[in-house]
């Protein structure tokens, strides 16, 4: 073949690719209309079913799951129309095998990532801790501030915010202080032998009874634990609201409460006979300085 005979075969083939391209040039328009339509069309579909979803539910994870899904299946089946169109039927059929395979690959290489994502579509659909709650999980305690298909972001109170995986916050037990709405605050002493031991109990329980974030509705219950070398352990439980009051702020107001009423009624709150007190060391040097300025 000489080379006047193979160029004739080159303008011929693109004679022939020229003619196919301009025939295909409708079904063309026609499947980037196809296209674009439903690109329209998800967005839309996306935006309304989201908006019909927070009125009858809310869960705001799997509402924004859901319209992502919607989303992208209705893009999935423009493609496939617009290939289809196009007269690209085998095409179609390769795409979803390469898909399923892309897939499976996908799975393999990034186990934790698909771990992660399907965690968090469980967490969406079980819903065992919600934003805005306060729970303790993998060592942190805060509250919800947003769940994510991968992670959840937990405000720690203390200015930082920590992203746990899905994963871990699926797999491991979680603490939800914020379900039932209250929380049992338990607060730990020591009271002196010699004191009167259910004289003691009512006083503690009316002093903290007669705070103002104490539920009402739930008992306040004081139980003696132990006998210590010195002193009786004991402990204190009572019950408050977490939203309306820390549980820090409950304990540090019950402490100041207990302390106060066992001092207006004479009941020692017992602490190691080694404690060195300078206040009172200093209060006693007065005494005793005065004493000596008097008899001299």
């Amino acid at each position: 073949m000489d080379f006047s005979q193979a160029a004739d075969l080159i303008y011929a083939e693109l004679v022939h690719w020229s003619r196919a391209g301009i025939k295909l040039i409708p079904n063309l328009g026609l499947a980037i209309l196809i296209l674009i339509v439903f690109s329209f069309l998800s967005r839309w579909v996306s935006r309304w079913g989201v908006r019909g979803l927070n009125r009858v539910s809310h869960n705001v994870s799997l509402i924004n799951l859901a319209g992502a899904l919607a989303r992208v299946l209705l893009m999935a089946v423009g493609l496939f129309i617009a290939l289809g169109v196009l007269g690209l039927d085998k095409t179609v059929a390769s795409l979803l095998t390469g898909a399923g395979i892309l897939a499976l690959a996908v799975g393999f290489a990034f186990q934790d990532l698909t771990a992660n994502f399907i965690s968090g579509a469980m967490i969406a659909l079980a819903r065992p801790i919600q934003v805005g709650d306060t729970v303790e999980t993998n060592g942190y305690t805060g509250k919800v501030i947003d769940i994510k298909l991968r992670s959840v972001v937990i405000d720690n109170g203390q200015g930082q915010t920590v992203e746990i995986p899905s994963k871990d916050v699926f797999q491991k037990p979680i603490t939800n202080y914020s379900r039932i709405g209250q929380r049992r605050i338990e607060l730990a002493a020591n009271v002196s032998y010699l004191d009167d031991l259910d004289r003691t109990q009512q006083v503690a329980q009316q002093a903290v009874r007669q705070l103002p974030f104490v539920l009402p509705e739930r008992p306040v219950d004081l139980y003696y634990k132990a006998f210590g070398d010195n002193s009786i352990q004991f402990v204190v439980w009572f019950w408050i609201d977490p939203i309306k009051t820390s549980p820090m702020a409950a304990s540090s107001e019950g402490m100041k409460a207990i302390k106060k009423a066992f001092s207006a009624n004479q009941i020692t709150l017992f602490f190691p006979t080694i404690t060195f007190d300078l206040k009172q060391k200093m209060d006693e040097s007065r005494v005793v300085s005065s004493k000596h300025l008097r008899q001299s």
